[in-house]
């Protein structure tokens, strides 16, 4: 007898299970693609961890680590405590998610949802994240008591919020988020994927965005550091442009790193030195992708982009692209961009 054809109705269901298995595979081959593009996960992020080894953590995007560690350099720079960060973070937090968003209630704007009309400045300058941080800090600092005062309370004080109780409940990722970006929790910020496309980046940009966040000082070696290897060094990486250098690989390298001082003269002890270096260290990983910050190290550790959750290293591990002394100072932070 004949074999028998499939059916019409057999052929469209093979047909179905066909393009339901190329659909999957599709879907593995875009997942797989885009690993590979952000390094590893599908949404780049950036993940602060507890210094004190309890498991508490804290995960946001690298938009909302560029505007944290602004505010936190913003508050160092003028000499608020710590306590005084944590306020303004969590309060940012509360207001706006950590987006310099522009809308608001009425004519509310940026991170902090300050009013043009209520004399806080011009809508450009609110929406600058360093502007807008130094007035919060103004004000703050304004507020007797404040560092003592329950974080809701110091916030409101401040804020004149409809919802003043609406801060407590960010106390604790501010607390984690503070504790890493006034450097006092080494090595405790990290943030994954590769830089992202747009063409801002580089040394000159690393160079703009550190005075932009912490004053020109930032650049400038301590006048007991001039003369010495560490400063020298710093000081020819500061200036506005790369000097020339000669050509090969070690000069391509050369002409996208940063060295960026950690100041002394103003410095009491070890402890402070090895916060201020955390600092900056922790900075520039939070502005890995803005910036194309490839490499960031410092004091015998190493953070290289893409490199997950475990990012930090120590200075010899293979992979930093160079050598353990090159990130074992305590006296400068080194930037390695991807320009």
């Amino acid at each position: 007898m004949p074999k028998q054809s499939p059916t019409p109705r057999r052929r469209r269901g093979r047909l179905l299970r066909r393009g339901a298995s190329l659909a999957v595979l599709l879907a593995l081959a875009g997942y797989l693609a885009v690993q590979y593009v952000t390094g590893g996960t599908g949404e780049p992020r950036c993940v602060v961890v507890s210094g004190k080894g309890d498991g508490a953590s804290y995960e946001f995007t690298p938009e909302q680590a560029v505007n944290a560690a602004t505010i936190s350099a913003v508050g160092t720079a003028r000499g608020m405590p710590e306590r005084a960060v944590t306020i303004a973070l969590a309060t940012a937090l509360q207001e706006s998610g950590l987006r310099n968003i522009d809308y608001g209630d009425r004519d509310s704007l940026g991170l902090f949802q300050q009013r043009p009309s209520q004399g806080w400045g011009t809508r450009k300058q609110i929406m600058d994240p360093a502007y807008a941080a130094g007035e919060f800090y103004a004000h703050l600092a304004e507020v007797p008591g404040y560092s003592r005062l329950p974080l809701t309370v110091a916030a409101q004080r401040v804020q004149r919020s409809g919802y003043p109780q609406a801060y407590a409940k960010h106390e604790p990722d501010a607390t984690l988020l503070a504790a890493a970006l006034t450097g006092r929790a080494a090595a405790t910020l990290t943030c994954e994927g590769r830089p992202d496309t747009t063409p801002d980046g580089g040394p000159d940009a690393v160079r703009a965005a550190l005075v932009r966040d912490f004053g020109r000082e930032v650049l400038q070696p301590a006048a007991a550091d001039v003369g010495s290897a560490d400063a020298g060094s710093a000081d020819a990486a500061a200036t506005p442009s790369p000097s020339p250098s000669p050509s090969g690989p070690a000069a391509a390298t050369d002409a996208g790193t940063v060295t960026v001082p950690v100041r002394t003269t103003d410095i009491a002890s070890e402890t402070a030195v090895r916060r201020h270096g955390w600092e900056l260290a922790h900075w520039a990983v939070a502005n890995s992708s803005a910036l194309h910050i490839e490499r960031v190290s410092y004091a015998g550790r190493v953070w290289v982009a893409g490199g997950g959750a475990d990012a930090w290293r120590t200075a010899d591990d293979g992979g930093t692209g160079g050598s353990a002394a090159a990130g074992s100072s305590t006296a400068a932070v080194r930037i390695v961009t991807g320009h």
